[in-house]
Order: C-alpha cells, then structure tokens, then sequence
C-alpha cells in the first residue's frame, strides 16, 4: 500500500454550514456525525447518517478529502485512496 498524496493536502477553508450538514439542513433530517471537505469547506454528514451527504458530496464533485467536524477529533478520510490519516 502506497501513500496517500490526497492527505498531505494543508487546506482548511472555514466551514460553509458550521451549524450541520449543509443538505440534511436544507431537507430537516438529522445527521449521527459530521464531516468537513477540505477542499471546499462543505459540511456533511458521515455513513452512519440517513443521508450519508460526505459520501454523496465527495461522489458529485470528486473532492477526494475529509476531516471529522466533531470536537475532540483530528483524523482525516480520503475517499479515492481509501485511507485513513491521523
């Protein structure tokens, strides 16, 4: 398994909903855990939400990184490689 260049991204742009996931917001759903692009900034919630919108988010506009945007956690998920950096 190689490394991961996705993950040595720096970009943190300010959060676009910081207030939750931008589409379970907009359609009244309720979201288990939050996500962060760091591409763009868009807020999602995780796979383990009804709507899995950083999945859906990262499958419609390709932005291959994550962060958790939940207090107390500091990990990042890329999508096209398929790992995990802490």
């Amino acid at each position: 398994m190689g490394n991961c260049e996705h993950l040595l991204v720096t970009a943190d742009p300010d959060p676009l909903t910081p207030e939750g996931c931008q589409e379970c917001l907009e359609d009244g759903m309720r979201w288990v855990h939050l996500r962060k692009c760091l591409e763009c900034g868009h807020i999602g919630c995780c796979d383990s939400s009804p709507g899995k919108h950083a999945t859906a988010h990262y499958k419609e506009t390709g932005h291959p990184v994550i962060r958790s945007f939940e207090r107390g956690e500091d990990w990042r998920w890329c999508f096209a490689d398929q790992r995990l950096s802490q």
